[in-house]
């Protein structure tokens, strides 16, 4: 649902959470945790950032998967596109409504 996605963008955190999957996707909820740090300084613990990421999964822009007794989020920009989509129909004529 479009509000689900808007509110999960939002946030700043769930933003740049965003971007280090845009770089490299396939992250576990450590290696998310450590580039936050290391990048951006965000000291939020990982309970903290395990939350961001639920929002974001329940939004449909992560959908993680286990390999082994690890988990891995990735990168899902299909709700990004149908909202675009939404709003910018490139296929629509000018005289519809």
């Amino acid at each position: 649902m479009a509000e689900d996605v808007f509110k999960a963008l939002a946030d700043p955190t769930r933003r740049r959470i965003l971007d280090e999957l845009v770089e490299r996707d396939g992250q576990s909820l450590f290696e998310i945790c450590t580039r936050l740090v290391t990048k951006h300084g965000l000291g939020l613990s990982r309970q903290a950032i395990s939350q961001h990421l639920a929002v974001l999964e329940s939004a449909g822009l992560v959908v993680t998967r286990r390999e082994g007794r690890y988990k891995f989020h990735d990168l899902n920009t299909e709700p990004l596109e149908r909202i675009m989509t939404r709003w910018l129909r490139p296929d629509r004529p000018e005289d519809t409504p």
